[in-house]
C-alpha cells in the first residue's frame, strides 16, 4: 500500500484554488483532474486505460474489483458495485423481493 495522501489546502487538479481543510478538490474538480489524466495518459479512452492496466474482454476489471477492491456482487442479478452502490441497488431493485 502506498503512503497516505494528505490534503494540502489547495485543489489537487492544479487550478490553485484554496479549499477547505480535509479536502483534495474544489467541488467538481476531481472530475476535471480525472478527465485531464485520461487525456494525458490514455488518449481520453477508457479502453486504453483498461488495456494499460491489464484489463479488457479477457480479464474483467469488475471481477478484480470484487475480489481485490472491496466491491460486492448482487446474488439476485449479478450487478457489481461498491458497498454504498450495492445498498442503493438492492433498495431500488430488490426491496421486498425474495432472494
Amino acid at each position: 500500500m502506498s503512503d497516505r495522501l494528505l490534503p494540502t489546502g489547495f485543489c489537487w487538479c492544479g487550478c490553485g484554488k484554496e479549499i477547505g481543510i480535509g479536502r483534495f478538490f474544489a467541488q467538481g474538480h476531481d472530475k476535471v483532474a480525472e478527465a485531464a489524466l485520461m487525456a494525458v495518459r490514455y488518449e481520453a479512452s477508457v479502453p486504453r486505460l483498461l488495456v494499460e492496466h491489464g484489463y479488457g474482454p479477457d480479464r474483467s476489471v469488475t471481477e478484480a474489483a470484487v475480489s481485490e477492491g472491496g466491491w460486492e456482487r448482487c446474488d439476485r442479478c449479478g450487478y457489481t458495485g461498491a458497498p454504498a452502490s450495492m445498498r442503493n441497488h438492492i433498495n431500488r431493485n430488490h426491496k421486498g423481493s425474495r432472494p
